[in-house]
């Protein structure tokens, strides 16, 4: 035990490793998850060893994992703001009224001192920043000694402590596990399903392949023919009649590869390897010839680029303009795939006028794709991580959650997690507007906030292990229920008006019910388990809201037990 007290780096990550292992333990449909398991073995060993952590090591990961949360949210939570979102902040309101509400009872119940009324109010609805606002609500009581006011601003952390490792146990397996049961939905299925519906899919629509999936029948094909019915057909000519919608990539004569240019006069016998989309692939062979087998050597490599449209001269062309252009060097075309407008996936048809911001994914020649590209705007990439552009949204963050402003004399701040929250959202949100910079790939976003939060948990719990125990001889089963019911009992509300009074849909209402919350732990099981973002939609607006307000309830909590 020496070892991890005088190294406490080899504790944080011995918890990360068990607490995983533990967390893929199931009961029937039921999985702890990594999260609650890294939380009970932090704890665990704490209280055995009582190892210290740095508590600048705990901001350090929490700033790391919530702004890459903001970030990978930032350019769907925009797009879903509008009239329908103000809908959360009743969600918001349930959660204040009910935390509050419960906690003056107990305090009333049982005979509790304000310090572990407050403790139990900021540990169950799992938000930190209680414990700050109430403590020095407490030392601005009358009448108390120095003395006296220790002790009660102690009785805030510890009942925290334990009353905050109940109420993010509760809160994940309710928010990820239960609630899909209660609304009777497979969770995946309907995050995917919502997310088409919201990309313009219609419902109608199928979703989109997953990451382990692939089309079936893709849109854009190769096909080799010989020329028969063709002979004596330009290129240009042939590409001209299903209006650009394919184009010859290669051409073989004899033992001879000719440059497919537009002026060049296919022959019978020739060899025609022609792109493009799957229909028109189909009625050019039929006026070519019959289709061969590939053919060695006829075969030509095509890349994917996904262009940023940022120039005047790329606004406002159509879509397809970009697959008919050819270059003088290669005579290779360029053929347009997809066109995403924010996140919104747009047809890449002769009817979708192109915007600046719009995101083109362009497929052909490489010489052929640059020469397009440089013509609409600039090819994006997104394989290597801008830390120049990262680190200053943090620092941004940082600086922002140091504000404070002064409510009827409570300090009110959204502290370093709500200001990393914001600022990614709002770097993440530019980014998707401003593709040329910024780049932060998808797996090291996910890599970077499923680490952060882990180590968070766990410096959380390393921390608290000392202090859990005592407190639960003191208080037995008073401080563990308290923490369920306080998550159970403004949780089913929300549940219950959400969907049937409010009409939120399934997804995003299991999501802002974790951002009432505050509960980053929660948000990741439920993606986990959704295998999708768009739960964040609805987490990202109830968090900012309760994040800002759940700080107040800990000064009228101590000012109704004060008086």
């Amino acid at each position: 035990m020496g070892v991890l007290r005088d190294h406490p780096e080899l504790a944080l990550f011995l918890c990360l490793s068990l607490g995983h292992l533990a967390g893929r333990l199931r009961v029937g449909p039921i999985a702890l998850g990594g999260i609650c398991g890294t939380l009970i073995v932090s704890l665990l060993l704490g209280a055995w060893a009582g190892i210290e952590v740095d508590g600048d090591v705990k901001t350090v990961f929490f700033a790391l994992f919530i702004f890459a949360l903001g970030y990978q949210a930032g350019p769907q939570f925009f797009a879903s703001l509008g009239r329908r979102s103000l809908r959360f902040l009743v969600l918001c309101l349930i959660e204040l009224a009910s935390v509050l509400g419960i906690a003056w009872l107990l305090a009333r119940a049982f005979h509790l001192d304000v310090g572990t009324a407050s403790g139990i109010l900021a540990g169950a609805a799992t938000e930190s920043a209680v414990v700050g606002t109430a403590s020095e609500a407490i030392g601005k009581l009358p009448g108390l000694s120095a003395e006296q006011i220790g002790a009660y601003q102690g009785h805030v952390a510890t009942a925290y402590t334990v009353c905050y490792l109940f109420g993010l146990i509760t809160i994940v397996v309710y928010t990820s596990q239960i609630m899909p049961m209660l609304l009777r939905i497979d969770l995946r299925e309907a995050s995917r399903g919502l997310w088409e519906r919201m990309s313009g899919g219609g419902s109608g629509g199928g979703a989109g392949p997953g990451d382990d999936e692939r089309e079936s029948l893709p849109g854009l094909v190769g096909r080799t023919h010989l020329v028969t019915r063709a002979d004596g057909c330009a290129v240009g000519s042939l590409e001209a009649s299903f209006e650009g919608r394919i184009t010859v990539e290669a051409v073989r004569r004899g033992s001879k590869d000719l440059p497919p240019t537009p002026g060049l006069t296919l022959l019978l016998s020739d060899l025609v390897l022609i792109v493009g989309r799957r229909a028109a692939v189909i009625g050019a062979g039929r006026a070519i010839g019959p289709e061969t087998p590939a053919i060695p050597g006829v075969d030509r490599p095509l890349v994917t680029a996904r262009v940023a449209v940022t120039g005047a001269t790329g606004a406002g062309t159509r879509a397809p303009g970009a697959h008919a252009a050819r270059t003088n060097t290669t005579g290779r075309g360029v053929h347009v795939t997809e066109v995403l407008r924010g996140e919104r996936r747009l047809p890449a048809g002769p009817d979708t006028v192109l915007a600046r911001g719009d995101v083109v994914t362009m497929v052909g020649a490489r010489a052929a794709v640059g020469a397009a590209a440089a013509k609409v705007g600039a090819i994006t990439r997104n394989d290597v991580t801008d830390f120049a552009y990262l680190g200053l949204g943090i620092v941004a963050g940082s600086l922002l959650g140091q504000l404070v402003v002064r409510l009827g004399g409570a300090p009110l701040s959204l502290g370093t997690g709500g200001g990393c929250l914001v600022s990614g959202l709002l770097f993440g949100w530019f980014r998707s507007r401003r593709q040329t910079f910024g780049a932060f790939p998808a797996q090291a976003a996910t890599t970077i906030k499923d680490m952060g939060l882990a180590l968070f948990i766990a410096c959380t719990g390393l921390t608290a292990g000392p202090m859990a125990w005592p407190l639960l001889k003191e208080y037995g089963a008073l401080l563990p229920v308290a923490g369920v019911a306080m998550v159970l009992v403004p949780a089913t509300l929300s549940l219950l008006v959400g969907r049937r009074l409010l009409g939120i849909e399934g997804p995003l209402l299991i999501g802002a019910i974790a951002g009432q919350q505050c509960s980053t732990p929660a948000i990741t099981a439920i993606t986990q388990t959704a295998d999708s973002s768009v739960p964040m939609l609805g987490y990202t607006i109830t968090y900012a809201l309760s994040n800002f307000l759940l700080p107040l309830t800990g000064p009228l909590l101590v000012g109704l037990l004060g008086t």
